[in-house]
């Protein structure tokens, strides 16, 4: 009656662990995704950010388009 006894349980509760886990890492990754996504389209529409910082381009070290270098010009004479 050693720890085979509860092997079973055991094997079930971290595979549970493992399954939750993974679920919340893939929910992240996907929402991380669509908030990128989401800035992006609102940066390409004009719309900036209250505080004037770097664009989403220049945060993930992506190479700013037209529209995003633009909207960063206009941030700074506003400033």
């Amino acid at each position: 009656m050693g720890a085979t006894a509860h092997l079973d349980f055991i094997a079930a509760a971290y595979t549970a662990a493992v399954i939750v886990i993974g679920g919340l890492i893939l929910w992240v990754t996907l929402d991380y995704r669509a908030q990128r996504r989401i800035l992006a389209e609102l940066e390409a529409q004009g719309v900036t950010r209250r505080s004037g910082g770097a664009s989403t381009a220049q945060v993930f070290g992506q190479a700013p388009d037209a529209a995003t270098q633009q909207s960063a010009e206009q941030a700074k004479e506003q400033a």
